[in-house]
């Protein structure tokens, strides 16, 4: 079959033939529906100089955004009916720690013993024709579109969570939140907060373009500039955000989110870009609960797909047949994708 195959750090990926897979005990055979760009993957093939967690050691597929068909299932496996339709569930843990029983695969106690993060990262990901899945890591999608739902896998569940571990910051009468960065995260965020509660949801990208798309969505959007932070500001009586989630993580908008927040709220840092925060005692409002989160729960990802099954979300997605995956990497690592690029694979 073929595949997106990442061979070397600092090294653009390439399209090749592979082995096709066989399901092991206790996995599922899926025929690839739809497999996600990250920008995750850029950070892996085109940023670090190395593997950053010892987890990635290429070669590996790329690819942890995925959705398909049962093709097969290997020994052991019940309950699935070839063609159904799934959701993959991307972190693969130990299975046996505390964390991995509540479902968090993501923060593993023993994530050296199992030798990678997940599909796509570290283990054969979902950029490919065909992909082998552990039984429990698959979500059933029902007669909703497979290809659509692809990025929630991560695109979902990764704002889909940050936004839960915060829902009390946002439950009283009069709450704002602080969506930084309306990329595909951003904007999935946006919607996820419109659905989950009745806050004022503030937008902030550096795009145009972007910024529309969540006005769309009800957002209201405040451009970049050097009243930036007044403007959001004024939006909350001059108390700031109640709960400020930062899809980038670079210095500058660490910075926003710092001075956006009102006292008592929450920052939540879900881009991965590696910025710094100079904290100091009086640099930040009292009581400011300022942290970060990774990925999400596998419960998460079944809420995530009863809210897409319900109408809630509409992820924005462009399609790429396997031969252009490149270009859609090429794009994303360019910054010129506006939504989230899907390949399929079986198109």
């Amino acid at each position: 079959m073929r595949a997106v195959v990442f061979e070397k750090f600092k090294t653009f990926p390439v399209l090749k033939e592979v082995d096709q897979p066989v399901p092991g005990p206790g996995e599922v055979l899926l025929k690839v529906a739809g497999a996600g760009a990250c920008h995750s993957d850029v950070g892996v093939f085109h940023e670090f100089e190395s593997d950053p967690t010892g987890l990635l050691t290429p070669p590996f597929i790329l690819g942890h955004e995925t959705s398909g068909w049962v093709e097969d299932v290997g020994p052991g496996v019940v309950g699935f009916d070839k063609g159904t339709a799934y959701l993959v569930y991307g972190p693969i843990g130990c299975g046996h720690c505390p964390a991995c029983a509540r479902g968090q695969d993501p923060y593993c106690w023993h994530a050296d013993q199992v030798g990678y993060l997940g599909l796509g990262l570290g283990r054969n990901g979902g950029m490919a024709e065909y992909l082998t899945v552990p039984a429990r890591n698959l979500i059933p999608l029902g007669d909703a579109d497979p290809i659509v739902a692809a990025p929630l896998a991560d695109a979902g569940l990764t704002p889909y969570h940050a936004i839960k571990r915060v829902l009390p910051h946002l439950a009283q009468g009069g709450s704002s939140a602080l969506v930084v960065g309306l990329g595909g995260l951003g904007l999935v965020a946006v919607q996820m907060l419109k659905v989950l509660t009745g806050a004022l949801v503030i937008g902030t990208d550096q795009k145009p373009e972007a910024m529309a798309e969540a006005e769309e969505l009800g957002a209201v959007c405040v451009p970049g500039g050097d009243d930036q932070v007044a403007a959001i500001r004024d939006l909350t009586g001059g108390r700031g955000v109640d709960a400020v989630f930062d899809m980038v993580g670079v210095d500058a908008t660490l910075a926003l989110s710092g001075a956006a927040v009102a006292q008592g709220g929450s920052v939540t840092v879900i881009g991965i870009s590696g910025g710094t925060y100079p904290w100091n005692f009086y640099g930040i409002p009292y009581e400011v609960n300022f942290s970060s989160t990774y990925w999400g729960t596998v419960d998460d990802l079944h809420e995530v797909v009863a809210m897409y099954r319900a109408g809630h979300l509409s992820p924005e997605i462009e399609r790429y047949s396997l031969d252009d995956a490149l270009v859609a990497y090429e794009r994303l690592r360019d910054g010129k994708l506006s939504r989230r690029a899907v390949v399929v694979p079986h198109g």
